[in-house]
C-alpha cells in the first residue's frame, strides 16, 4: 500500500483529499502545516507528498526546498490557486514534480497521483523504524531499544504486517489471510492470541497498549 503524505490548511480539503486517496487504496498521513514535513518523510518514506503552496508559518515552497536540501527525493506534488505560467515556473524550480491548480476534480489529482507513482518503482526498506522499535525484514531481527526480542515466526510476520501499514486499520480476516494462508483451518481468535503475546514484547504497558490498538469490531491499527 502506497503511503501518501498530504499537506493542506484547509480543514474541508484536507478531509476530502485523505478520504478519496484512502477510497483508491493509499493510506495517508495528513497534516494542517509543513513544520515537521521534513522529519516525518525521512522517517517513514513515503511515496509521494501532496503540497498546498499557503501555509501557516513554512509555506509550500520553502518546504518543498528544505526536503531537496535534506537530500529527500520524495516526489512532490503542488496545489495552489496560482495558475499562472511565472507561478508554476518558481513551483517547479522549487522541487516540485507536478503543480495542480485550485480548484480541480477528483480524478485530474487521481491521474496525477498515478502518474507520479508510475513513474518512481515502489521501493522498501528492509528496515522499518518506530521510535525505540525497529524491525529488520531480510535477518528477521526485532530491537527493543538495544535488546533484541524474541518472537516466533508468526509473531514477526504479524508485527511486520502492522508496522509496513502503520496507521491503517487492518481486519482480522485479512491478517489471517496474510499471515495464515487462505487455507488455514482457524478462525480470527488467531489473531487476537497472537496481537497480545507480540503486545507483552513490545508494549511499555501491554495492558494499556499503545503501539498495537484495537478497532473495535474491525481488526488493529500501528500508532508505533
Amino acid at each position: 500500500m502506497s503511503k501518501i503524505v498530504v499537506v493542506e490548511d484547509d480543514p474541508t480539503l484536507r478531509s476530502t483529499l485523505a478520504l478519496t486517496l484512502e477510497s483508491h487504496g493509499y493510506a495517508v498521513d495528513a497534516f494542517e502545516d509543513a513544520t515537521r514535513l521534513v522529519e516525518h518523510v525521512r522517517a517513514h518514506e513515503p511515496r509521494l507528498v501532496i503540497l498546498d503552496v499557503m501555509l501557516p508559518g513554512l509555506d509550500g515552497l520553502t518546504a518543498c526546498r528544505a526536503l531537496r536540501n535534506a537530500d529527500l527525493d520524495v516526489p512532490v506534488l503542488i496545489l495552489s490557486a496560482r495558475s499562472g505560467d511565472l507561478d508554476k515556473i518558481v513551483g517547479l524550480e522549487s522541487g516540485a514534480d507536478d503543480y495542480v491548480t485550485k480548484p480541480f476534480s477528483t480524478g485530474e489529482l487521481l491521474a496525477r497521483v498515478r502518474a507520479m507513482l508510475r513513474r518512481q518503482p515502489a521501493t522498501q526498506s528492509h528496515k522499518l523504524e518506530c521510535g525505540d522499535l525497529s524491525v529488520d525484514l531480510i535477518a528477521r531481527r526485532v530491537m527493543r531499544g538495544d535488546r533484541e526480542l524474541r518472537l516466533t515466526h508468526k509473531e514477526f510476520n504479524l508485527l511486520a504486517e502492522l508496522v509496513r501499514n502503520r496507521g491503517v486499520v487492518l481486519s482480522r480476516d485479512l491478517l489471517l489471510e496474510k499471515i495464515w494462508g487462505y487455507d488455514f483451518l482457524g478462525d480470527s481468535r488467531t489473531v487476537d492470541v497472537h496481537v497480545r503475546w507480540l503486545r507483552q514484547k513490545i508494549e511499555p504497558d501491554p495492558s494499556l497498549p499503545t503501539r498495537i490498538v484495537t478497532i473495535r469490531g474491525v481488526g488493529y491499527r500501528f500508532d508505533g
